[in-house]
């Protein structure tokens, strides 16, 4: 080795030495060779700090998603999954070894385990395979609501009314056909009275708002509303023998539906962190999302959703959650995006064209100097090679290093179908999700409350009853109060504002517990 190379061999064993548990990622690469006494590790501190697996097709960063999540399930860390390719599900299924994969273990000093992690399949809009994921739109709520159909404030305003309408009359609104009947009926003439009370939706409000539901229900949206609710806290499952429980959500038809996954995602940030205390710094986090083929999220998003990623991004981190977004190229996300990820695993990235050239120089630019030619490194990492830099204990980056990265002790691809099988059928949420529930809510309120009254048969003849003594004098009632409209509205107006402190800062309503 030269002089060089010994110094940068150094930096990254005293720069990767943890005290604390981190993710084994592989070994550093010195002058093309793996180096077994340089491990390239993640602190399990640092997870909350989020972060980025970026590079090419083909470069092999689903593999480095599923060995990040096999690891945090050993470590007792729950982990959420987008699987949108569908080739995650091996995550549940032990692989079996091969004379290349030892040969290649052996080379970076590691031997092959094989391992089946626990996993929890679960499905949205179109999935079959999996647990269905749902929500109420009660709980959901008119402001977040208001930000999927990228409402105006007026138009906002104006569905809190509707909400806050159904609130006080007691309409659940479990689907949106329960938003859609609650509207009609306002603005039809036996709402008339009730409109007028509310202050007035115009009819051109009520139809933007409710070309949006119909809009929403083309996306698949009607697959994602309704009861039973899903409660968040179960994606926190810790199995008996102290291992985390991996949430794979399918994800098949992303690219036709993407609305239907932004507001789940919405939904779901925004329900765990009104939920989860604040935990500061902890020893490992209390759950880790990575979030596959990111590009897709951002593309043709709503203002809305890009505010409520970014803001998620900067604050849940006190909550004891990570967020990694896997894509193929870091410029696909939003600058604040990028900003808040401390943990960089970037694979290969090809250059075609002087765009990809411009991105190039943009990423080597977001990595520290440390004598690795990241120009290099970048454009001839192989297949399962990746440049990394991460925040270690302290937080301060890391040295680069160009890393081989280590194996998942579990298929990579799809399980088998009696795996997956198997795993439904021992899954403790089949039994309380899996069954849609369509109980009367709003909608049949009031078609109930639309339907003529049937007519009553005339009362039979009674023989006449003897009037009652008048009560003495002191068995009288006090007479009863003069209605006081100004105290009507004051309770009105406390019992409005005292649902509106349910709602939380990203614009849900607080989940009611079972």
């Amino acid at each position: 080795m030269t002089q060089d190379t010994n110094a940068l061999l150094t930096s990254l064993i005293e720069g990767y030495n943890f005290s604390t548990d981190g993710l084994d990622l592989g070994v550093a690469l010195i002058d093309g060779k793996p180096e077994p006494t340089a491990p390239i590790r993640l602190p399990l501190k640092m997870l909350n700090r989020h972060g980025l697996v970026a590079g090419a097709t083909g470069t092999g960063k689903t593999v480095t998603l599923q060995l990040m999540a096999e690891q945090l399930s050993k470590a007792g860390i729950p982990v959420f999954l987008a699987d949108v390719k569908g080739d995650l599900s091996g995550l549940a299924q032990a692989a079996e070894g091969s004379e290349k994969l030892t040969a290649r273990l052996a080379e970076m000093g590691k031997e092959f385990s094989p391992r089946a992690n626990p996993v929890e399949f679960l499905s949205l809009g179109e999935g079959t395979h999996g647990t269905p994921v749902r929500a109420s739109v009660d709980a959901f709520g008119p402001i977040l609501l208001a930000r999927v159909l990228e409402l105006n404030e007026t138009q906002e305003e104006c569905l809190q009314l509707i909400f806050h309408y159904a609130d006080s009359n007691k309409f659940p609104l479990d689907d949106l056909s329960d938003v859609k009947s609650v509207i009609s009926f306002l603005v039809s003439d036996a709402g008339a009275e009730a409109l007028k009370n509310l202050g007035g939706v115009s009819a051109s409000t009520a139809s933007v708002i409710l070309r949006g539901i119909t809009i929403m229900q083309t996306q698949g949206l009607d697959q994602f509303f309704g009861q039973p609710e899903f409660d968040t806290a179960d994606f926190l499952q810790v199995r008996e023998d102290g291992s985390g429980v991996i949430n794979v959500l399918e994800l098949p038809s992303v690219n036709q539906q993407p609305m239907l996954f932004s507001t789940f995602l919405m939904w779901l940030l925004a329900d765990l962190f009104e939920d989860l205390p604040e935990a500061g710094d902890l020893d490992k986090p209390k759950l880790v999302f990575f979030l596959d083929e990111a590009h897709l999220l951002f593309k043709d998003a709503t203002k809305a959703f890009t505010d409520a990623i970014i803001n998620t991004v900067r604050l849940i981190r006190s909550k004891g959650v990570g967020l990694f977004f896997i894509t193929q190229s870091p410029t696909d996300l939003p600058d604040e995006v990028l900003g808040q990820l401390g943990n960089r695993i970037q694979h290969a990235v090809r250059v075609f064209t002087a765009k990809d050239q411009s991105a190039l120089k943009k990423i080597i630019k977001t990595f520290p100097e440390n004598g690795v030619d990241l120009q290099e490194a970048l454009t001839q990492a192989g297949v399962g090679e990746a440049v990394i830099t991460v925040l270690g204990e302290k937080g301060a980056p890391t040295p680069v290093a160009w890393t081989k990265m280590s194996s998942p002790g579990s298929v990579i691809g799809p399980a088998s179908a009696e795996v997956v099988d198997a795993s439904l059928l021992a899954s403790p949420l089949a039994s309380r999700y899996a069954t849609a529930v369509d109980r009367e809510s709003a909608r049949e309120m009031l078609e109930a409350k639309a339907q003529p009254a049937e007519p009553q048969s005339a009362p039979e003849p009674q023989a006449p009853v003897e009037a009652p003594p008048a009560p003495a004098p002191r068995q009288q009632r006090a007479p009863k109060a003069e209605p006081n409209p100004m105290m009507d509205m004051a309770m009105d107006a406390a019992s409005m504002i005292g649902r509106e402190l349910l709602r939380g800062m990203f614009g849900n309503r607080k989940r009611r517990r079972r």
